[in-house]
């Protein structure tokens, strides 16, 4: 990986640990399947997930009001289906895990199921009709701006818990997860949509095949549940998109939290019909590379690092139990070498007090870093040093902005780089 790579990947990283989250765990009547990632952008072959893959999604964007008519609402930007499915009966639970939520975006959380004709794996999205099988909104409006759907989640550790309806036929079925985000929703085109589609394989002895509707067909901009100051006391809030499946059962988020405290590993099939195997890898079982570390500087002037590293499910023939560690409230992590660095770095205890880098560090220690010479497929060092006195966070804000234009698709800068695809 070129030195240009490694900082994308790194400005990506950073943006996405400040925006908004994505869902990268599933568990699914207690097995737990990897979502999709966005970080799977950069990798010549991404993992088969049930996941539904977003190229757009590098920033954990949102799909705005003004494209409800296009494809893009359906399972997010540009998205392509999953290459595997989890395995769930009818009346069964499939919980949700977001990497995180911001708290200032309030708003609803729904959930859809829509039926493929044959294999999910590869539908088109727009032939695809959706039927709504949970709904969940303002819970309380008692001080401004609520309690809403997305407190609950955040509550329960960052996760959604709902159940498939009972009466449901088998089959394999997109299921479209969904929080819609309010804080700018009083002005027109204000509305955030974070759709997430996974594939299930439902089995069951139902008999309902509940009709549905496109996705471009979910919402309107006007509708009253998009287009709604939440600033203002709400005597009710009219939850977007179509009534709810006569059908759907309803599931309390805190009975749910409490009752999913481990679940089972699985290797999710990309086979047509439900087969599911499981690994006994607890690391394999979160494999969410959401890259959430800590950073803390010792007395003896090493860093340290504690990350929750990302991993590939190892899909081994035996099932087994996963630890308790799987629970979203107590993710597992691995502690990296220690390395050292000069003495004298301020000590900080968060990215916001991060104080002025040392000029010092600047001139002398980070070009040691970079190897040169003809071998050096990072290219030559830069002429002059960073300016001294320039802050992580000064650093990391032009680095993002440049990157994010480089990327941008429009026709003064015409087609948009695939970041894999940068060999310089």
């Amino acid at each position: 990986m070129s030195l240009l790579q490694l900082a994308t990947l790194l400005s990506t990283l950073v943006t996405s640990t400040v925006a908004h989250g994505h869902v990268s765990g599933i568990v699914a009547d207690g097995t737990y399947y990897q979502g999709y990632d966005p970080s799977f952008q950069y990798q010549s072959t991404p993992p088969a997930v049930v996941g539904w893959s977003c190229p757009d999604c590098l920033d954990n964007g949102f799909v705005a009001p003004d494209a409800y008519g296009t494809s893009n609402i359906t399972c997010h930007k540009d998205a392509t289906p999953g290459q595997a499915h989890a395995t769930v009966a009818a009346g069964g639970t499939v919980e949700l895990q977001w990497t995180t939520w911001p708290s200032s975006h309030h708003g609803p959380v729904l959930s859809y199921l829509a039926k493929c004709s044959g294999k999910c794996e590869s539908v088109d999205k727009d032939d695809l009709s959706f039927f709504k099988i949970d709904e969940a909104g303002l819970i309380d409006d008692t001080t401004v701006p609520g309690y809403w759907a997305t407190d609950e989640l955040i509550a329960n550790n960052n996760s959604w818990t709902l159940k498939i309806p009972s009466g449901i036929t088998t089959g394999n079925y997109v299921l479209r997860h969904e929080i819609i985000a309010l804080h700018s929703a009083g002005t027109e085109d204000g509305a955030q949509n974070y759709p997430a589609c996974i594939n299930l394989a439902i089995t069951g002895s139902g008999t309902d095949a509940p009709a549905g509707v496109a996705g471009t067909r979910l919402y309107k901009e006007d509708d009253a549940g998009i287009l709604v100051n939440i600033y203002q006391t709400l005597a009710s809030y009219a939850l977007p998109g179509p009534t709810l499946y006569s059908g759907a059962e309803s599931i309390s988020q805190t009975a749910a939290a409490s009752s999913l405290t481990s679940s089972a590993v699985a290797t999710p099939s990309t086979a047509g019909t439900p087969s599911v195997s499981t690994s006994a890898t607890a690391a394999a079982a979160e494999a969410t590379t959401s890259a959430s570390s800590s950073i803390s500087t010792a007395t003896t002037s090493t860093l340290v690092l504690s990350s929750a590293a990302a991993a590939t499910p190892t899909p081994t023939p035996t099932s087994t139990s996963a630890p308790s560690s799987l629970s979203p409230s107590s993710p597992p992590s691995t502690s990296l070498p220690s390395i050292p660095i000069p003495t004298g770095l301020p000590a900080f205890t968060g990215i916001g007090s991060f104080t002025a880098l040392p000029s010092g560090l600047l001139t002398s220690v980070l070009p040691t870093a970079v190897p040169t010479g003809t071998d050096n497929s990072s290219g030559e060092l830069p002429s002059t040093p960073l300016p001294a006195g320039m802050t992580l966070k000064e650093f990391l804000k032009w680095f993002n902005y440049i990157m994010r234009t480089y990327f941008r698709k429009g026709p003064e800068q015409g087609e948009r780089k695939h970041p894999r695809d940068i060999a310089y």
